[in-house]
Parts: C-alpha cells; sequence; structure tokens
C-alpha cells in the first residue's frame, strides 16, 4: 500500500470528471496486476479517487484500454459502470480514435501507408509475430502510419490503429523493418537507458459516454532528449 501511496502523488492526470479519468502513463506502470505483484496503475487511480473524494469502503474503476507496460501516454479509465458499458461498445464500434507516436530505426519503404497483418501471440515469450498471409489461429490486424519527421538517427511516425491486437503496433512496424527504439523484443538493437520503447499514446478523441461533449486529450511526451526535438 504504501508503494501506491508513493505513486499516487505522482499520478498526472490529464482529463476529469464525474464519470471518466484520463492518465499519462509513464514507462514501467502495469495498467493492470499481473504475475510480478507489482501495483497496477489501475490501483494508484483507484487510491487517488478514495483520497481525493473522502470515499469509503471500495472505489469502483474500469479498465477500459490498455497500454504495454514500457509504452508511455494514455489510459483511459471509467469511475462508473455505466461510463464502462458505453465506453465498451465505443471500443468495439471503433468510436474511439487513439493516435500514437513512435520513434523508429528506419525509414519506411513509404511515408504513409496502411499495414495488414494476421498477429499470432506465442504465450511463452509473450510475442506476437505478424503475417501477411491470412492465418487461421490468427487476429487480423490494421493500422495506418504516416512519417511525420526525420530525427538525426530515427524516424518519427504517427500511428492511428483499426484493430487492438496485443503487440500491434510494434510487432507491425518490426515486420516493415522499422522497430521501435529500445525494443528488444521485436528487433531493436539496444535498449532504452530507462527501460521504455520509444511508443507513446499521445492523443485520444471520442465523444463524453454520458454528457455527449466531444473530448480531445493529448499527452505531453516523455521528458527525454529524444522526444523533446519531436515537439
Amino acid at each position: 500500500m504504501s508503494k501506491i501511496l508513493s505513486n499516487k502523488s505522482n499520478l498526472q492526470i490529464l482529463y476529469e470528471d464525474n464519470h471518466i479519468i484520463i492518465i499519462n502513463k509513464r514507462s514501467g506502470d502495469i495498467v493492470q496486476g499481473d504475475k510480478t505483484g507489482d501495483a497496477p496503475l489501475s490501483d494508484i487511480v483507484k487510491a487517488y479517487i478514495k483520497d481525493k473524494y473522502n470515499k469509503p469502503g471500495n472505489v469502483y474503476l474500469g479498465v477500459v484500454h490498455r497500454l504495454d507496460r514500457p509504452t508511455t501516454g494514455i489510459v483511459l479509465f471509467a469511475k462508473t459502470s455505466k461510463a464502462l458499458t458505453r465506453l465498451n461498445k465505443m471500443l468495439v464500434d471503433k468510436n474511439i480514435n487513439k493516435t500514437y507516436w513512435a520513434i523508429v530505426k528506419n525509414k519506411p519503404e513509404k511515408e504513409k501507408n496502411t499495414l495488414i497483418h494476421w498477429l499470432k501471440k506465442n504465450p511463452k515469450n509473450n510475442k506476437s509475430s505478424a503475417f501477411i498471409k491470412e492465418k487461421s489461429d490468427g487476429k487480423k490486424a490494421i493500422l495506418h502510419y504516416e512519417l511525420t519527421k526525420k530525427l538525426d538517427n530515427y524516424y518519427l511516425l504517427e500511428v492511428n490503429l483499426e484493430t487492438g491486437r496485443h503487440h500491434q503496433i510494434r510487432s507491425q512496424l518490426a515486420s516493415i523493418g522499422c522497430p521501435i527504439k529500445g525494443d528488444l523484443k521485436y528487433g531493436f538493437d539496444r535498449s532504452n537507458k530507462d527501460g521504455s520503447i520509444s511508443l507513446h499514446a499521445r492523443q485520444i478523441d471520442f465523444i463524453h459516454p454520458v454528457s455527449k461533449e466531444e473530448i480531445n486529450v493529448t499527452a505531453p511526451l516523455p521528458n527525454d532528449p529524444i522526444w523533446n526535438v519531436c515537439n
């Protein structure tokens, strides 16, 4: 519990109302509990809500979507069951738009393209393999990317997902020879010093599930020299 309380003070809240809360996740934070036993972001947000609003008993918090542990950026949570039910349906209906920024090793062959693969997850090494041809046991994965900036030794891509698959951006970009900086699992040659990978959930746009207002939230980039030149 002390770890949760210490992390609570480091929460970067991008948006909050009675029904939803949007957090800028740090690299290394896990969204939900796993076998490591580390305090998940969901518990840290619950502790924040309990403390801020002096709530007795258990705090409700619904996890709408996840981000990989070494990834940074936007994570959306529901503070009410009504919001969670509606947001889950919006995700299925593709009514929540998420934009990612990825710093990659090589320049893609096409500066703007749509990638379609079939992803097959291997639970043993927690890795997804991308196949061009349809696989009966694979899941169809679609993303759109655009090269937005040439950095000194890398390239900045803006990525929009049509599907949400396990390690989708990481595996699909690696399959076209563009592994994400720091992503040893998918072919980058060395890790980032802080253990992160240079993939950031940059923006989210959707209609509020209860108030019906338009929500547009952008997550500040990590404070890191390579990200600092991307603004």
